[in-house]
């Protein structure tokens, strides 16, 4: 809650008129308390797990409008119960863990020091947090992604999340509820460590699942924006690392693939991506001289 009760008193407070921006928060958390505000993580996760991966389950269904030459494993058809099925599996685990889990979190939110106050913060402020958040939630996650990976790890925590070779939207957040827990460490501990406004931890929630779902949806898409991030992975990244399974040691990171690429656990994704580029020029020659059809072919390949 604001420790102002008018406009008035914070525009005195801060020396300078309020911003829109400001303008906006003020009016609207003035009379909230911080638990309030806090609480609203909740119903963003709820829309983004419910809505965001909805476009996916279109081109899923309506593979016959064109969407299939977006499709990463073309020939893994999954069906709407299939995924309705799916929702409703990290529904329950939203309900009965992450849910609690981000209510009983709030001490730990206030003793960090993320604010809720005046002034909000810059977009550069913003942006700045918001990568450190990223590279420090990519680092963590990619030591304990290797960790579930070991015999132990991955055939009592991991290999839920692994059900999907052919990864979907929905699948983003399935997984054990143990490693639900563990992988909440990574999320946190960017905000612990470099605290800001509520706002910022707002995005960070969001933004990390909207990422989440991306990479897990199965398709990539050339007109994507986050292709023209430095070192981001994305969803053929990611969908290599469902396809090999249990096997694979390649492509641990969840955002980023410096450090797969550091630490060499890349290896098998690069020959992957060499082969198909050797087969991808044979297809040309194939599909010029058989009159085939050159995509088709290429992602016949691909899903093999």
């Amino acid at each position: 809650m604001l420790p102002f009760n008018t406009i008035e008193e914070a525009t005195t407070f801060l020396g300078r008129n309020l911003t829109v921006a400001e303008t906006l928060w003020f009016n609207y958390s003035a009379q909230k308390s911080d638990f309030y505000l806090y609480c609203h993580n909740i119903l963003f996760l709820f829309l983004i797990f419910t809505f965001v991966p909805l476009p996916l389950v279109f081109f899923e269904t309506m593979r016959s409008l064109g969407f299939l030459k977006y499709k990463i494993q073309p020939k893994v058809k999954t069906s709407l119960s299939e995924m309705f099925r799916c929702y409703k599996d990290v529904m329950r685990m939203f309900v009965l863990l992450v849910g609690p889990l981000q209510l009983s979190s709030y001490p730990s939110i206030k003793m960090v020091g993320i604010r809720t106050g005046l002034p909000l913060p810059s977009m550069w402020e913003i942006l700045a947090q918001l990568t450190v958040y990223f590279m420090i939630e990519d680092y963590t996650n990619y030591w304990i992604h290797r960790f579930l990976h070991g015999k132990w790890g991955y055939e009592n925590i991991h290999r839920v999340h692994h059900v999907y070779s052919a990864p979907i939207g929905f699948a983003a957040p399935y997984a054990h509820w143990l490693e639900v827990l563990i992988l909440g460490i990574p999320t946190f501990l960017g905000p612990a460590i470099v605290p800001g406004h509520m706002i910022t931890f707002w995005l960070w929630i969001s933004l990390r699942q909207i990422e989440a779902i991306e990479t897990h949806s199965g398709y990539y898409f050339p007109w994507t924006p986050t292709k023209y991030i430095p070192f981001y992975g994305g969803a053929d990244y990611h969908d290599y690392h469902h396809y090999v399974g249990q096997q694979s040691q390649s492509n641990f990171a969840s955002v980023f693939t410096y450090c797969d690429y550091i630490y060499g656990t890349d290896k098998g994704y690069r020959y992957h991506k060499k082969v198909l580029r050797k087969l991808k020029v044979q297809s040309r020659i194939y599909g010029t001289q058989n009159g085939g059809s050159y995509y088709a072919f290429t992602q016949d390949l691909k899903s093999e």
